[in-house]
């Protein structure tokens, strides 16, 4: 059912305030779904670590390490209306199911792929990974949505969505601590390798010290799914879309102005955050010239602040409409980004790490306002929303490319910045629920 333009009122917008947060009854499915959050936020900030990881052990440029990045955010965009349809036959358990599974055997692929020693296989392997990703994503974010009180969606979201930077804490830690070797060969070092004959002995471990992480979390992956499969989940809002008795379609959702401009800001906000970690620990070492461990160990502390800013805004949406918080913290990161390209350095450092505390409330927010009262095509629109994450594939390159151009890797924080001021245009004029015909 359509809510016409205009129809809510101050009482409405306050009433969110008061209705319960978490879901009622239905707590076991809700965490076993939030972990989801926690889980699929590892391999997405581990992917920080492999770029750099695979720019030494296969002696790539910036462009080629940011490949990485492509192939992993190409399985979004290729099987999130799968997963869709997937889920308007099946349900959103199923759809979890499968991307569980999936991504397991993407990580499990990193075995043979170090074994072969090519790029191109790991670049496989992370695209089967991202497969499975895009089904939990496409799953997991339209249900912790829907499950309670329509009047607290974004909250909900905020708040299951805050457990997602734990995750990319843990997934730089342990990338930081088990893959980052420390050592660092200059082109002297290299040249008296190659002369040797260790230098391809060298690369090869440092090659293989991706795999045994990436194991581990397909056998999390595998538990999870265990758990999941003998749990009842709920029939919500929208669970049986597909059913013949349905008379919504999909290209209604083009008539939905705040849902298209929703899945336009979400892919230009993707390629920021994407962008601005994976290009980060080469920032803090070009221009405070500090080793690969020390870059590592501030790109933990920036993720720590994303965790800071998606509690704190759960809370601060009690008190404020969830847009007008959104375009607050993207005009401060338009303000911190301008600086840190004028002035690279430990100020322009700084400046970059907190952006990661405002752009902590984005991808929730959008998400649960660009879904907003789509009724049965709910699914489909949430799977839309995933592929645009496909943001991270395209801009992160560019990104390399300007970097490459311009000899300045600050430069290429122009684009992140760009995006925030779509974020704040969207916010602020594009939100609001309107429909024509």
């Amino acid at each position: 059912m359509f809510i016409a333009p205009g129809s809510t009122t101050a009482a409405d917008k306050a009433s969110a305030t008061k209705q319960p947060l978490l879901p009622i009854g239905n707590l076991g499915p809700f965490f076993l779904v939030t972990s989801l959050f926690f889980l699929w936020a590892i391999p997405n900030n581990l992917n920080d670590i492999l770029i750099r990881q695979f720019m030494k052990s296969f002696a790539l440029t910036r462009f080629e390490g940011g490949l990485v990045q492509s192939a992993f955010y190409m399985g979004y965009f290729l099987l999130a209306i799968p997963a869709a349809l997937l889920m308007r036959r099946a349900g959103y358990k199923a759809g979890i199911l499968t991307g569980l599974l999936l991504f397991a055997t993407g990580t499990f692929l990193f075995y043979p792929a170090a074994l072969v020693g090519q790029y191109w296989f790991f670049l496989f392997a992370l695209f089967v990974m991202a497969s499975g990703l895009a089904f939990l994503e496409t799953a997991a974010n339209p249900f912790i949505a829907q499950i309670g009180a329509p009047e607290s969606s974004e909250r909900r979201l905020n708040f299951s969505q805050a457990f997602n930077p734990i995750g990319a804490i843990a997934g730089a830690g342990v990338g930081t601590v088990f893959i980052l070797s420390g050592v660092e060969l200059t082109k002297s070092e290299v040249a008296a390798r190659i002369a040797s004959g260790t230098y391809a002995a060298y690369l090869r471990t440092e090659t293989l010290r991706v795999v045994a992480p990436y194991a581990l979390l397909g056998l999390i992956a595998l538990i999870l799914a265990g758990v999941i499969a003998r749990t009842k989940f709920p029939v919500i809002q929208s669970e049986h879309e597909g059913d013949v008795d349905d008379h919504a379609h999909v290209t209604d959702l083009l008539h939905q102005r705040h849902f298209v401009l929703a899945v336009i800001t979400q892919f230009l906000y993707i390629g920021a955050q994407v962008g601005t970690w994976s290009y980060f620990i080469q920032y803090v070492q070009d221009y405070t010239h500090q080793p690969e461990k020390v870059a590592g160990y501030f790109l933990i502390g920036t993720l720590a602040a994303f965790g800071v800013g998606r509690f704190g805004s759960a809370w601060l949406m009690q008190f404020v409409p969830a847009s007008r918080l959104m375009a607050g913290y993207a005009i401060a990161n338009i303000v911190l980004l301008t600086i840190a390209i004028v002035h690279p350095g430990w100020v322009g450092l700084w400046c970059v790490f907190g952006t990661s505390l405002c752009m902590s409330v984005m991808f929730p927010t959008l998400f649960a306002l660009g879904i907003k009262d789509l009724g049965a095509n709910t699914k489909i629109a949430g799977s839309l929303l995933v592929m645009s994450i496909v943001g991270g594939a395209i801009l992160t390159p560019i990104m390399g490319l300007i970097a490459e151009h311009t000899g300045s890797i600050a430069d290429a924080y122009i684009i992140p910045l760009i995006s925030y001021i779509a974020v704040v245009l969207y916010a602020l004029f594009g939100s609001k629920p309107s429909y024509s015909r």
